[in-house]
Protein backbone atom coordinates (compact mmCIF):
# COMPACT_ATOMS: atom_id res chain seq x y z
CA UNK A 1 0.00 0.00 0.00
CA UNK A 2 1.56 3.50 -0.74
CA UNK A 3 0.04 6.34 0.90
CA UNK A 4 1.88 9.71 -0.34
CA UNK A 5 2.79 12.03 2.17
CA UNK A 6 3.09 15.91 0.61
CA UNK A 7 4.90 18.53 2.48
CA UNK A 8 7.17 21.62 1.57
CA UNK A 9 10.60 20.58 2.62
CA UNK A 10 12.16 23.99 2.95
CA UNK A 11 10.25 24.76 5.79
CA UNK A 12 8.52 21.34 7.32
CA UNK A 13 10.66 18.89 6.33
CA UNK A 14 11.28 17.76 10.21
CA UNK A 15 7.87 17.57 10.63
CA UNK A 16 7.41 15.47 7.36
CA UNK A 17 10.10 12.70 8.90
CA UNK A 18 8.62 12.38 11.88
CA UNK A 19 5.29 11.40 10.39
CA UNK A 20 6.87 9.21 7.57
CA UNK A 21 8.44 7.18 10.39
CA UNK A 22 5.35 6.88 12.49
CA UNK A 23 2.92 6.14 9.03
CA UNK A 24 5.77 3.28 8.72
CA UNK A 25 5.37 1.91 12.54
CA UNK A 26 1.62 1.85 11.87
CA UNK A 27 2.01 -0.68 9.23
CA UNK A 28 2.17 1.61 5.84
CA UNK A 29 4.35 -0.35 3.66
CA UNK A 30 5.20 2.65 1.21
CA UNK A 31 5.12 6.10 2.14
CA UNK A 32 6.16 8.26 -0.75
CA UNK A 33 6.92 12.06 0.45
CA UNK A 34 6.40 14.16 -2.43
CA UNK A 35 8.36 17.87 -1.95
CA UNK A 36 6.47 21.10 -2.83
CA UNK A 37 8.95 23.73 -1.47
CA UNK A 38 10.69 25.80 -3.76
CA UNK A 39 12.81 28.63 -2.39
CA UNK A 40 14.66 27.18 0.13
CA UNK A 41 16.66 23.96 0.60
CA UNK A 42 15.14 20.74 1.02
CA UNK A 43 15.70 19.35 4.92
CA UNK A 44 15.19 15.70 4.29
CA UNK A 45 15.18 13.40 0.80
CA UNK A 46 11.94 12.85 -0.77
CA UNK A 47 10.44 10.22 -2.70
CA UNK A 48 9.66 12.76 -5.68
CA UNK A 49 11.30 16.12 -6.12
CA UNK A 50 10.28 19.41 -6.33
CA UNK A 51 11.84 19.74 -9.94
CA UNK A 52 9.59 16.74 -10.63
CA UNK A 53 6.57 18.58 -9.60
CA UNK A 54 7.46 21.61 -11.40
CA UNK A 55 7.93 19.86 -14.45
CA UNK A 56 4.32 18.65 -14.06
CA UNK A 57 2.93 21.83 -13.88
CA UNK A 58 4.47 22.92 -17.09
CA UNK A 59 7.01 24.58 -15.71
CA UNK A 60 10.45 24.03 -14.17
CA UNK A 61 12.41 24.70 -10.78
CA UNK A 62 14.72 26.77 -12.13
CA UNK A 63 12.56 29.30 -13.73
CA UNK A 64 10.16 29.50 -10.45
CA UNK A 65 12.97 30.69 -8.76
CA UNK A 66 13.98 32.88 -11.21
CA UNK A 67 10.45 34.17 -10.88
CA UNK A 68 10.86 35.10 -7.09
CA UNK A 69 7.23 34.75 -7.04
CA UNK A 70 5.76 33.07 -3.78
CA UNK A 71 2.20 33.47 -4.88
CA UNK A 72 2.80 31.90 -8.37
CA UNK A 73 5.26 29.14 -7.06
CA UNK A 74 2.44 28.11 -4.38
CA UNK A 75 -0.04 27.88 -7.46
CA UNK A 76 2.19 25.29 -9.69
CA UNK A 77 3.25 23.83 -7.15
CA UNK A 78 -0.39 22.71 -6.44
CA UNK A 79 -0.62 22.21 -10.37
CA UNK A 80 2.20 19.85 -10.45
CA UNK A 81 1.38 18.14 -7.28
CA UNK A 82 -2.05 17.42 -8.28
CA UNK A 83 -0.71 16.20 -11.68
CA UNK A 84 1.08 13.88 -9.78
CA UNK A 85 -1.38 11.98 -8.23
CA UNK A 86 -3.48 12.22 -10.72
CA UNK A 87 -1.23 10.15 -13.18
CA UNK A 88 -0.73 7.58 -10.13
CA UNK A 89 -4.17 7.27 -9.00
CA UNK A 90 -5.06 5.89 -12.45
CA UNK A 91 -2.57 3.33 -12.62
CA UNK A 92 -4.05 2.05 -9.09
CA UNK A 93 -0.56 3.48 -7.23
CA UNK A 94 -2.61 5.37 -4.28
CA UNK A 95 -4.17 4.11 -0.88
CA UNK A 96 -3.96 7.62 0.82
CA UNK A 97 -2.93 11.28 0.76
CA UNK A 98 -1.73 13.21 3.70
CA UNK A 99 -0.72 16.36 3.91
CA UNK A 100 0.66 19.02 6.40
CA UNK A 101 1.10 23.08 6.15
CA UNK A 102 0.43 26.35 6.26
CA UNK A 103 -1.59 28.36 4.15
CA UNK A 104 0.64 27.29 1.11
CA UNK A 105 0.95 23.82 2.34
CA UNK A 106 -2.61 23.63 2.50
CA UNK A 107 -3.47 25.02 -0.57
CA UNK A 108 -1.34 22.69 -2.71
CA UNK A 109 -1.54 19.15 -0.88
CA UNK A 110 -5.56 19.48 -0.82
CA UNK A 111 -5.73 20.50 -4.59
CA UNK A 112 -4.14 17.05 -5.18
CA UNK A 113 -6.87 15.66 -2.61
CA UNK A 114 -9.26 17.26 -4.75
CA UNK A 115 -8.63 15.07 -7.73
CA UNK A 116 -9.40 11.76 -6.03
CA UNK A 117 -12.59 10.10 -5.94
CA UNK A 118 -14.63 10.27 -2.76
CA UNK A 119 -13.49 6.43 -0.39
CA UNK A 120 -9.81 7.49 -0.84
CA UNK A 121 -8.30 8.64 2.48
CA UNK A 122 -7.10 12.19 2.35
CA UNK A 123 -6.24 13.80 5.94
CA UNK A 124 -4.69 17.17 5.83
CA UNK A 125 -2.99 18.50 9.26
CA UNK A 126 -3.32 22.35 8.83
CA UNK A 127 -3.03 25.65 11.16
CA UNK A 128 -6.10 26.66 9.09
CA UNK A 129 -8.24 23.66 10.10
CA UNK A 130 -10.33 25.52 12.92
CA UNK A 131 -11.87 28.26 9.86
CA UNK A 132 -13.79 28.32 6.57
CA UNK A 133 -12.05 25.21 5.28
CA UNK A 134 -14.65 24.91 1.99
CA UNK A 135 -11.69 26.10 -0.79
CA UNK A 136 -9.75 23.25 0.56
CA UNK A 137 -12.28 20.57 1.13
CA UNK A 138 -14.53 21.24 -2.04
CA UNK A 139 -16.99 18.61 -2.39
CA UNK A 140 -14.46 15.84 -1.47
CA UNK A 141 -14.05 14.06 1.69
CA UNK A 142 -11.23 15.66 3.03
CA UNK A 143 -10.39 15.20 6.68
CA UNK A 144 -9.17 18.35 8.38
CA UNK A 145 -6.88 18.29 11.47
CA UNK A 146 -6.00 21.70 13.37
CA UNK A 147 -2.63 21.39 14.06
CA UNK A 148 -3.37 23.84 17.01
CA UNK A 149 0.20 24.96 17.21
CA UNK A 150 2.46 25.61 13.56
CA UNK A 151 3.90 22.92 12.13
CA UNK A 152 7.42 23.88 12.98
CA UNK A 153 9.32 21.92 15.00
CA UNK A 154 8.62 18.66 16.83
CA UNK A 155 7.33 19.45 20.65
CA UNK A 156 4.83 18.16 22.82
CA UNK A 157 1.73 19.69 20.80
CA UNK A 158 3.24 19.10 17.36
CA UNK A 159 4.42 15.15 18.30
CA UNK A 160 0.30 14.66 19.54
CA UNK A 161 -1.07 15.75 16.83
CA UNK A 162 1.01 14.97 13.90
CA UNK A 163 1.21 11.18 15.84
CA UNK A 164 -2.89 11.54 15.78
CA UNK A 165 -2.91 12.22 12.03
CA UNK A 166 -0.24 9.53 11.20
CA UNK A 167 -2.61 6.87 13.02
CA UNK A 168 -5.59 7.92 11.51
CA UNK A 169 -4.40 8.03 8.12
CA UNK A 170 -2.63 4.91 8.79
CA UNK A 171 -5.86 3.11 10.19
CA UNK A 172 -8.11 4.33 7.06
CA UNK A 173 -5.53 2.53 4.63
CA UNK A 174 -4.75 -0.67 6.59
CA UNK A 175 -7.72 -1.70 7.78
CA UNK A 176 -10.33 -3.16 5.26
CA UNK A 177 -13.79 -1.47 4.80
CA UNK A 178 -16.80 -3.77 5.50
CA UNK A 179 -18.36 -1.97 2.53
CA UNK A 180 -15.38 -2.79 0.34
CA UNK A 181 -15.71 -6.46 0.62
CA UNK A 182 -19.50 -6.28 -0.66
CA UNK A 183 -21.23 -7.36 -3.63
CA UNK A 184 -24.75 -6.57 -3.16
CA UNK A 185 -24.61 -3.03 -3.83
CA UNK A 186 -27.75 -1.46 -5.37
CA UNK A 187 -27.57 1.48 -8.45
CA UNK A 188 -27.47 4.48 -6.33
CA UNK A 189 -29.76 7.58 -6.95
CA UNK A 190 -29.13 11.49 -6.20
CA UNK A 191 -31.70 13.60 -4.76
CA UNK A 192 -31.07 16.98 -3.15
CA UNK A 193 -33.07 18.56 -0.06
CA UNK A 194 -33.11 21.52 2.24
CA UNK A 195 -34.88 21.76 5.32
CA UNK A 196 -38.15 23.50 3.41
CA UNK A 197 -38.27 20.55 1.43
CA UNK A 198 -37.82 17.68 3.74
CA UNK A 199 -41.10 15.78 3.61
CA UNK A 200 -40.85 15.82 -0.33
CA UNK A 201 -37.69 14.02 -0.25
CA UNK A 202 -38.51 11.25 2.56
CA UNK A 203 -41.30 10.14 0.84
CA UNK A 204 -40.09 9.80 -2.77
CA UNK A 205 -36.85 8.25 -0.97
CA UNK A 206 -39.21 5.25 0.55
CA UNK A 207 -40.42 4.85 -2.88
CA UNK A 208 -36.82 4.74 -4.62
CA UNK A 209 -35.77 2.30 -1.86
CA UNK A 210 -38.72 0.08 -2.20
CA UNK A 211 -37.91 -0.19 -5.78
CA UNK A 212 -34.43 -1.37 -4.90
CA UNK A 213 -32.43 1.90 -5.45
CA UNK A 214 -29.97 3.52 -2.69
CA UNK A 215 -30.61 6.95 -2.16
CA UNK A 216 -28.22 9.68 -1.55
CA UNK A 217 -29.47 12.57 -0.24
CA UNK A 218 -27.69 16.15 -0.78
CA UNK A 219 -28.40 19.08 1.37
CA UNK A 220 -28.44 21.88 -0.94
CA UNK A 221 -25.87 23.76 0.72
CA UNK A 222 -23.78 24.60 -2.23
CA UNK A 223 -21.57 22.01 -0.75
CA UNK A 224 -23.95 19.51 -1.64
CA UNK A 225 -24.68 20.54 -4.43
CA UNK A 226 -21.16 20.36 -5.92
CA UNK A 227 -20.55 17.00 -4.04
CA UNK A 228 -23.46 15.15 -6.42
CA UNK A 229 -22.19 16.99 -9.45
CA UNK A 230 -18.90 15.52 -8.46
CA UNK A 231 -20.32 12.39 -7.80
CA UNK A 232 -22.56 12.41 -10.78
CA UNK A 233 -19.39 13.31 -13.11
CA UNK A 234 -17.39 10.04 -11.87
CA UNK A 235 -19.98 7.93 -13.01
CA UNK A 236 -21.37 6.27 -9.69
CA UNK A 237 -24.84 7.86 -10.34
CA UNK A 238 -27.88 5.74 -12.19
CA UNK A 239 -30.60 8.89 -11.84
CA UNK A 240 -31.05 12.03 -10.06
CA UNK A 241 -34.22 13.36 -8.19
CA UNK A 242 -33.21 17.24 -8.11
CA UNK A 243 -36.00 18.24 -6.39
CA UNK A 244 -33.85 21.06 -4.85
CA UNK A 245 -32.76 23.56 -7.10
CA UNK A 246 -32.56 26.45 -4.63
CA UNK A 247 -28.32 26.72 -5.24
CA UNK A 248 -29.21 28.08 -8.46
CA UNK A 249 -30.99 30.79 -6.97
CA UNK A 250 -27.87 31.79 -4.64
CA UNK A 251 -25.59 31.88 -7.78
CA UNK A 252 -27.93 34.48 -9.81
CA UNK A 253 -28.74 37.14 -6.51
CA UNK A 254 -25.62 36.16 -4.35
CA UNK A 255 -26.46 34.63 -1.49
CA UNK A 256 -23.98 32.51 0.51
CA UNK A 257 -25.07 28.93 -0.39
CA UNK A 258 -24.21 29.34 -4.58
CA UNK A 259 -22.76 25.55 -6.04
CA UNK A 260 -21.22 27.54 -8.89
CA UNK A 261 -22.53 28.19 -12.44
CA UNK A 262 -21.71 24.33 -13.25
CA UNK A 263 -24.74 23.26 -11.22
CA UNK A 264 -27.56 21.30 -12.79
CA UNK A 265 -25.01 20.35 -15.72
CA UNK A 266 -23.41 17.02 -15.24
CA UNK A 267 -25.99 14.32 -15.23
CA UNK A 268 -26.96 16.47 -18.47
CA UNK A 269 -23.84 16.26 -19.77
CA UNK A 270 -23.16 12.64 -18.66
CA UNK A 271 -26.94 11.24 -20.34
CA UNK A 272 -28.05 10.23 -16.85
CA UNK A 273 -31.74 9.92 -16.50
CA UNK A 274 -32.89 12.71 -14.34
CA UNK A 275 -36.28 14.50 -12.84
CA UNK A 276 -36.05 18.15 -12.03
CA UNK A 277 -37.84 20.57 -10.02
CA UNK A 278 -37.83 23.92 -8.23
CA UNK A 279 -37.62 23.53 -4.73
CA UNK A 280 -36.69 26.16 -2.40
CA UNK A 281 -35.88 28.57 -5.15
CA UNK A 282 -38.38 31.13 -3.77
CA UNK A 283 -35.01 31.63 -1.44
CA UNK A 284 -31.93 33.33 -1.38
CA UNK A 285 -29.41 32.30 1.93
CA UNK A 286 -28.11 34.56 3.70
CA UNK A 287 -26.72 34.20 7.62
CA UNK A 288 -27.56 36.67 10.45
CA UNK A 289 -29.74 39.52 9.43
CA UNK A 290 -26.33 41.85 10.25
CA UNK A 291 -24.38 40.26 7.62
CA UNK A 292 -26.94 41.14 4.55
CA UNK A 293 -25.39 43.45 2.19
CA UNK A 294 -26.99 46.98 2.45
CA UNK A 295 -27.91 46.45 -1.54
CA UNK A 296 -31.15 44.21 -0.57
CA UNK A 297 -32.23 46.33 2.54
CA UNK A 298 -35.97 47.25 0.95
CA UNK A 299 -36.10 43.40 0.11
CA UNK A 300 -39.07 40.94 2.02
CA UNK A 301 -36.95 38.35 4.57
CA UNK A 302 -37.43 35.37 7.02
CA UNK A 303 -35.38 34.66 10.14
CA UNK A 304 -35.17 31.16 9.41
CA UNK A 305 -32.46 30.98 12.86
CA UNK A 306 -30.31 33.29 14.60
CA UNK A 307 -27.33 32.29 11.99
CA UNK A 308 -29.24 32.04 8.71
CA UNK A 309 -31.48 34.56 6.71
CA UNK A 310 -33.62 34.07 3.93
CA UNK A 311 -34.98 36.48 1.17
CA UNK A 312 -37.48 35.88 -1.18
CA UNK A 313 -36.90 35.57 -4.77
CA UNK A 314 -38.46 38.86 -7.08
CA UNK A 315 -40.77 37.90 -10.12
CA UNK A 316 -37.59 39.05 -12.20
CA UNK A 317 -35.35 36.68 -10.44
CA UNK A 318 -37.57 33.57 -11.28
CA UNK A 319 -38.15 34.18 -14.60
CA UNK A 320 -34.32 34.24 -15.10
CA UNK A 321 -34.17 31.03 -12.69
CA UNK A 322 -37.37 29.47 -15.29
CA UNK A 323 -34.99 30.22 -17.88
CA UNK A 324 -31.79 28.49 -16.51
CA UNK A 325 -33.51 25.49 -15.57
CA UNK A 326 -35.32 25.09 -18.32
CA UNK A 327 -31.86 26.05 -21.05
CA UNK A 328 -29.47 23.18 -18.52
CA UNK A 329 -32.39 20.73 -18.97
CA UNK A 330 -32.84 20.97 -22.70
CA UNK A 331 -29.28 20.58 -23.63
CA UNK A 332 -29.12 17.30 -21.39
CA UNK A 333 -27.89 14.29 -23.81
CA UNK A 334 -30.16 11.90 -21.54
CA UNK A 335 -33.81 11.63 -20.51
CA UNK A 336 -35.20 14.47 -18.16
CA UNK A 337 -38.38 15.85 -16.84
CA UNK A 338 -39.61 18.59 -14.92
CA UNK A 339 -42.29 18.67 -12.24
CA UNK A 340 -43.63 22.10 -10.75
CA UNK A 341 -45.52 22.16 -7.55
CA UNK A 342 -48.19 24.41 -8.50
CA UNK A 343 -49.22 25.45 -4.99
CA UNK A 344 -45.81 26.04 -3.62
CA UNK A 345 -42.18 25.45 -3.99
CA UNK A 346 -41.10 25.45 0.03
CA UNK A 347 -42.14 24.95 3.49
CA UNK A 348 -42.49 28.56 3.59
CA UNK A 349 -43.97 29.31 -0.15
CA UNK A 350 -47.42 27.56 0.21
CA UNK A 351 -50.97 29.55 1.30
CA UNK A 352 -50.21 31.93 4.66
CA UNK A 353 -46.54 31.58 4.54
CA UNK A 354 -44.38 34.28 4.35
CA UNK A 355 -43.16 33.60 1.09
CA UNK A 356 -46.55 33.00 -0.65
CA UNK A 357 -46.17 34.59 -3.74
CA UNK A 358 -48.36 32.74 -6.71
CA UNK A 359 -47.18 35.56 -9.00
CA UNK A 360 -43.60 34.85 -8.81
CA UNK A 361 -44.06 31.42 -8.96
CA UNK A 362 -46.21 32.09 -12.19
CA UNK A 363 -43.37 33.56 -13.69
CA UNK A 364 -41.01 30.67 -12.53
CA UNK A 365 -43.09 28.10 -14.41
CA UNK A 366 -43.87 30.42 -17.31
CA UNK A 367 -40.21 31.07 -18.31
CA UNK A 368 -39.69 26.80 -17.94
CA UNK A 369 -42.38 26.32 -19.94
CA UNK A 370 -41.06 29.36 -22.56
CA UNK A 371 -37.76 27.74 -22.99
CA UNK A 372 -37.92 24.37 -22.16
CA UNK A 373 -37.90 23.39 -26.23
CA UNK A 374 -38.85 19.72 -26.22
CA UNK A 375 -38.32 19.02 -22.39
CA UNK A 376 -41.27 17.38 -20.90
CA UNK A 377 -42.57 19.24 -18.27
CA UNK A 378 -45.51 18.51 -15.80
CA UNK A 379 -47.67 20.69 -13.74
CA UNK A 380 -48.92 19.18 -10.75
CA UNK A 381 -51.56 20.87 -8.89
CA UNK A 382 -49.88 20.22 -5.28
CA UNK A 383 -47.41 21.56 -3.03
CA UNK A 384 -43.66 20.19 -3.21
CA UNK A 385 -44.41 18.99 0.48
CA UNK A 386 -47.87 17.15 -0.77
CA UNK A 387 -47.15 13.56 -0.35
CA UNK A 388 -49.02 13.19 -4.00
CA UNK A 389 -46.31 15.05 -5.83
CA UNK A 390 -43.43 13.17 -3.99
CA UNK A 391 -45.01 9.97 -5.01
CA UNK A 392 -45.45 11.27 -8.43
CA UNK A 393 -42.03 12.73 -9.14
CA UNK A 394 -40.17 9.56 -7.79
CA UNK A 395 -42.27 7.55 -10.15
CA UNK A 396 -41.11 9.84 -12.73
CA UNK A 397 -37.61 8.35 -12.30
CA UNK A 398 -38.56 5.12 -12.16
CA UNK A 399 -40.29 4.92 -15.59
CA UNK A 400 -37.52 6.87 -16.83
CA UNK A 401 -34.48 4.30 -15.87
CA UNK A 402 -37.04 1.20 -16.08
CA UNK A 403 -37.68 3.16 -20.18
CA UNK A 404 -33.65 2.82 -20.30
CA UNK A 405 -32.93 -0.25 -19.12
CA UNK A 406 -35.54 -2.45 -21.41
CA UNK A 407 -34.16 -0.43 -24.57
CA UNK A 408 -30.67 -0.37 -23.71
CA UNK A 409 -29.04 -3.35 -25.90
CA UNK A 410 -27.31 -6.05 -24.12
CA UNK A 411 -24.06 -5.13 -22.36
CA UNK A 412 -25.36 -1.46 -22.29
CA UNK A 413 -25.43 0.56 -19.26
CA UNK A 414 -28.86 -1.09 -18.20
CA UNK A 415 -27.55 -4.39 -19.29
Amino acid sequence: MAVYLIGTLDTKGTETDFVREQLRACGVTEVVVVDAGCLGEPQILADISRETVFELAGTSLAKVRAAGDRGAAITLAAQGVAELIAQRHATGAVDGVLGLGGSAGTTIATSAMRRLPVGIPKLMVSTLASGQVRPYVGDKDILMLNAVVDIAGINRISRAVLGNAARALAGMVTLKAESEERTDDKPLIAATMFGVTTPCIEQARSVLEEAGYEVLVFHATGNGGEAMESLIAEGLIAGVLDITTTELADELVGGVLSAGPDRLTAAGRAGIPQVISVGATDMVNFGPVESIPDEFADRQFYVHNPTVTLMRTTIAENRLLGEEIARKAAVATGPVKILLPLQGVSAIDAEEQPFDDPAARAALFESIHAHGGAVDVLEIDRHINDAEFATTAATALLDILRSRKTSDPPGGPGG
